[in-house]
């Protein structure tokens, strides 16, 4: 899900509460995601609720629900931008939300331009790594039945000096949205005879649905796993801007230390976790660190690489770049190698040197290319001659320190950030790069407004749980915060939950058929992973 996507504001939590029986074990309370009661406006608001059951397979069901807020009414407004400049890159940006100075001033601005402006405040929400309280002020004018109307007074108070933008407030947190719908599965690996997997479908240098790998795989259910390069400048559209792993292989590297869904033994032993990603090639006496598989040598989405700039830690949707750097390709590849400056050393199946040269061409059946950049390329040249032996070591750990030992029945989808923990809601928001605290600009509308997600956890019984919430469907499907998402995993018993990929990409699949609705105006977004349940052989 990129920034740029439409929203606004931030609270989280009375609720009024829907049972939901799913597999008759599993008793889920619905929360009508009202804000904390920290955040919250005095009036209660009563939520009505639908939902239809379907049962796939033994310990696989899966429920379609609709919640809505009959007695709240939103409303087209224009919100007034605050100019600011980017902790990270230092360019001009614009946000929603800005200082008291700011928005005071603002605010007589407008009236002596004779328009009629609101104040609001927006308050943090409960993360666990942001501060508490008011994170600023928004400046609004206007409420308007139809957007067209709200267009046209953004027109004129832009024309009299000010930048504007249109906005709904049913995307805000200060009050319930119109309506969500939501779509959640929920696997039993002690009953359930199939297997749950991460899976990159082939090539991971391809962008496919996840309807469109459901049906082919013939999978019972499938949900979009996690971030991708969707843009040629920024890599290798397809590749995963994280973490990834299928058939105990790692497809790609960390960012950082990140959420993370493992999918062990097919599926019947899960867990979420924080997760980093070592790799160091040997060679004779001397090693390198790998900082990267499977992409373009010298860009890094998302960051989270030692010596990137302009950061190495997460930054969710920012390229960083590194000037040394030695990428590792699979045969998982499945294109033709970047080209450019540096060198590749092409090793067979044993990691023996083949050839050392320039840099293109495909990955050896069995084997794989190391290209290196900068010091790295003088690294290869020094020590990977034709004949020459080269080892890579691969270590995947959690923030506990604990090794994650993968085998050809494990996988991993990542994205950001954890949203429960223990059993409460953890959501690390500005560690794992999705907001800054220090630049308002910077994830506003990615995390504390709402948009479609899609969210996967675990249980207390160890049961998966994948869930979708449509959103950016004004009177239709309104989305979650990151907050929301959060607490609606926690409603449906999770003790341990992560973010997936969102906003157009978030998708499920029931029996390879798409069930949500996207919200991209060309319909399913092709994503680069996804997590498939599949039914056992004999189905």
């Amino acid at each position: 899900m990129d920034h740029n996507a439409l929203g606004r504001s931030a609270r989280g939590t009375a609720r009024v509460r829907a049972c939901l029986g799913i597999a008759a074990v599993l008793a889920v309370a619905v929360p009508s995601l009202m804000p904390t009661q920290a955040q919250a406006d005095p009036a209660s608001h009563v939520a009505t609720t639908q939902w239809s059951t379907e049962t796939l397979a033994p310990g696989l069901e899966v429920r379609t629900g609709t919640i809505t807020h009959p007695d709240v009414t939103h409303s087209w407004t224009v919100a007034v931008q605050s100019p600011g400049i980017s902790r990270l890159t230092g360019a001009a940006t614009w946000s929603e939300v800005g200082t008291r100075n700011w928005a005071d001033t603002t605010a007589a601005k407008l009236r002596d331009a004779e328009f009629q402006p609101r104040v609001e405040s927006v308050r943090w929400p409960d993360y666990s790594d942001t501060p508490p309280g008011v994170m600023g002020l928004r400046v609004r004018v206007g409420s308007f039945s139809t957007q067209a109307a709200a267009q046209s007074a953004a027109a004129a108070i832009t024309a009299a000096g000010f930048r504007t933008s249109v906005a709904w407030t049913g995307y805000d947190i200060q009050q319930p949205a119109d309506r969500e719908n939501v779509h959640v599965a929920v696997i039993d690996p002690r009953v359930f005879d199939g297997t749950v997997e991460g899976t990159h479908d082939g090539s991971l240098a391809q962008r496919r649905t996840t309807s469109s790998v459901a049906a082919r795989l013939h999978s019972l259910v499938a949900v979009n796993g996690g971030f991708f390069v969707t843009s040629d400048a920024d890599g290798i559209q397809g590749t995963m801007s994280g973490l990834g792993a299928y058939d105990g292989r790692l497809g790609s590297m960390a960012a950082g230390s990140r959420a993370a869904l493992i999918l062990g033994d097919d599926g019947r032993h899960i867990r979420v976790a924080d997760l980093t990603t070592t790799v160091t090639a040997h060679a004779r006496n001397s090693s390198y660190r790998i900082q990267g598989i499977n992409r373009v040598p010298g860009l890094v989405r998302d960051c989270g690489r030692p010596g990137a700039t302009p950061s190495a830690l997460p930054w969710q949707d920012v390229t960083c770049r590194l000037t040394d750097d030695l990428v590792q390709f699979t045969p998982a590849f499945g294109a033709d190698l970047p080209t450019g400056p540096g060198v590749q050393a092409v090793l067979d199946a044993s990691g023996r040197v083949v050839t050392l040269g320039v840099r293109g061409g495909r990955v050896p059946a069995g084997g794989r290319v190391l290209q290196g950049i900068g010091g790295a390329a003088d690294w290869l040249t020094a020590n990977a001659e034709p004949g020459d032996r080269i080892r890579v070591g691969e270590v995947v750990r959690d923030t506990g320190g604990r090794r994650i030992e993968l085998d050809r029945d494990d996988s991993i989808v990542s994205a950001a950030p954890t949203l429960v923990k223990d059993g409460r809601i953890d959501i690390d928001a500005a560690a794992e790069g999705v907001v800054d605290p220090q630049d308002l600009s910077f994830g506003y509308a990615w995390a504390n407004v709402r948009q479609p997600r899609t969210m996967a956890g675990v249980d207390s019984k160890g049961r998966l749980i994948l869930a979708t919430v449509d959103g950016r469907q004004t009177g239709g499907s309104e989305g979650f915060t990151l907050h929301e998402a959060a607490e609606f995993m926690r409603s449906l018993g999770a003790v341990q939950a992560l973010n997936l990929d969102g906003g157009g990409s978030t998708a499920m699949a029931v029996r390879g058929t798409l069930v949500n609705h996207p919200s991209d105006a060309t319909g399913e977004r092709a994503v680069g992973d996804s997590v498939q349940v599949l039914p056992a052989p004999s189905d």
